[in-house]
């Protein structure tokens, strides 16, 4: 059974007018390793911790500005919430279609409330929290090509025509804002597309950013803005003691106007300045240690890295299913082709590293978790692979195989074939990103001992459900495992209505 919303009525739970209070006992294990008779022995502790949420539930007015807003992620996106924001339809060969949120997590995905006469109850993910209308949203940005948003769309070839169509005059008066261009750090078949560049030294670039933000803010009244880059993968930048180590190295650097700080890292450090929240949606590093030491200073949110949207998110689950199971995949060998210009622009060596290296490290967390089947600092063989193909266009082609050692030195070996409209997969991964960066912005925590409330840690890990490599605190584990992260974010909306995390025993039944 599906309803639409619920309320939870507990004495742990509070609703006020413009804020929701729930105590929540997180249960959780303590290790202590002892010396007892001459030996070590680990001892667990079963441990209880009394947290307080507190929620502000006034939705603001958002506004998005995209890096790379011109690209294909980026006017797809644009175009399909105007589309279901206008309620269009729209003929293709096969039918009608309905302008929809499939693939978003907050928008089309469900969460289990409960039982009712022995029947399971759903509710929609969003019902969870009060959450930001993705139907209001105002987007803004910034390309380093001066292409309007109607024409970027049908530049992209990702949307019907008869959809297209009925867009255009919505997009038409959409240009994105001059953006920043660095060619040391894209590959050079992207020069092309540069004709409407930030000029001047660094410096400068990151005053005009903050500028451009600014503005966007005061012209379309919005209550809060929340920018995220969608733009071209860069080459990894070296991180260099003296450089951008350290936040005051970064700022000293930005004002000598040092080469190696990347155009991804100009935009973190103004939106860091600015305290505006900043999610990237490639694999470079972004994040170096100076601007990550600046956000946690100035407890601005950043968050990424990486888009998970078709074979790396397989990845984490089936090798999540298979060392779950005892079974130990010993080879995986992932290989596609695709035609945008994501593909162009990674057909370059040093583009290309950055994305093998976040697709690389996302079974390393399930690998160390079983040290049965792996020895410490034994790994599959894991080679990746991508082709740029024109001819596909968006729809990329994805094969893997993996071959994994079973029973008695038998072996057993998967291949998946994969075709996926990329930028249709992206699109609602960018939207849950920035609708749950804003969201997090509203939670308010503390434990006992704590005499006030605070935010979440400002390196987001509740987003990395739709990250490749995702970002979190310093000391903090890493989580690859797609259920893992699921449950995490679930189960943390959960707490800040008091709720339990969905558990699946089912004792009720038994």
């Amino acid at each position: 059974m599906f309803i639409e919303k619920f309320k939870v009525e507990s004495p742990n739970v509070r609703y006020a007018e413009d804020e929701i209070e729930a105590v929540y006992h997180y249960e959780t294990t303590e290790l202590v390793h002892e010396s007892r008779d001459g030996a070590y022995h680990w001892i667990v502790k079963p441990k209880t911790v009394r947290y307080n949420f507190k929620t502000h539930t006034r939705v603001p007015k958002l506004g998005v500005m995209l890096v790379g807003w011109g690209g294909n992620n980026g006017s797809t996106l644009t175009a399909g919430v105007i589309a279901n924001r206008e309620g269009i339809s729209w003929a293709t060969k096969d039918k009608v279609q309905q302008a929809n949120y499939f693939g978003s997590l907050t928008q089309a995905s469900t969460i289990r409330v409960g039982s009712f006469n022995g029947e399971e109850i759903y509710a929609p993910f969003k019902s969870l929290l009060p959450m930001v209308n993705p139907d209001d949203i105002v987007f803004g940005g910034w390309d380093i090509s001066n292409m309007n948003l109607a024409d970027a769309m049908a530049r992209a070839m990702v949307l019907d025509i008869d959809l297209q169509k009925q867009l255009r005059p919505y997009m038409e008066s959409m240009v994105p804002l001059p953006g920043i261009f660095d060619p040391d750090f894209v590959a050079a078949n992207q020069s092309g597309r540069a004709n409407s560049v930030i000029k001047g030294t660094k410096k400068e670039q990151v005053q005009q950013i903050i500028k451009d933000i600014r503005e966007f803010k005061e012209k379309t009244k919005t209550d809060k803005v929340v920018v995220l880059w969608t733009a071209n993968t860069e080459r990894y930048s070296d991180v260099i003691v003296g450089l951008n180590d350290t936040m005051e190295n970064l700022m000293a650097s930005l004002e000598k106007n040092e080469t190696e700080i990347s155009p991804s890292t100009l935009y973190g450090i103004a939106c860091v300045l600015e305290n505006v929240p900043f999610i990237n949606g490639s694999p470079q590093n972004t994040f170096v240690p100076g601007l990550i030491e600046m956000a946690i200073q100035r407890n601005t949110l950043i968050g990424g890295d990486d888009f998970k949207s078709g074979q790396t998110k397989m990845k984490s689950v089936l090798v999540d299913f298979l060392v779950g199971a005892g079974i130990k995949p010993t080879s995986i060998v992932s290989y596609n082709h695709l035609g945008n210009n994501d593909g162009m622009n990674l057909s370059a060596p040093q583009t290309f590293r950055s994305k093998e290296i976040s697709k690389s490290n996302v079974v390393d967390d399930m690998v160390s978790s079983n040290g049965i089947l792996y020895e410490t600092g034994e790994h599959p063989d894991h080679v990746i692979v991508i082709k740029y193909v024109p001819y596909v266009g968006d729809s990329k082609r994805a094969m893997d195989e993996y071959t994994s050692e079973i029973f008695m030195g038998g072996k057993s070996t998967i291949v998946l074939h994969n075709t996926c409209e990329d930028s249709l997969l992206a699109a609602p991964i960018i939207l849950d990103l920035v609708l749950l960066a804003e969201l997090s912005s509203r939670i308010q925590l503390k434990f006992d001992g704590e005499d006030k409330f605070h935010s979440f840690h400002p390196v987001s890990a509740i987003l990395s459900y739709l990250t490749k490599a995702p970002l979190v605190p310093p000391g903090t584990p890493v989580v690859n495992a797609l259920s893992k992260q699921r449950a995490m974010l679930e189960n943390i909306l959960r707490a800040c209505i008091g709720l339990a995390p969905e558990n699946n025993m089912n004792l009720e039944y038994k």
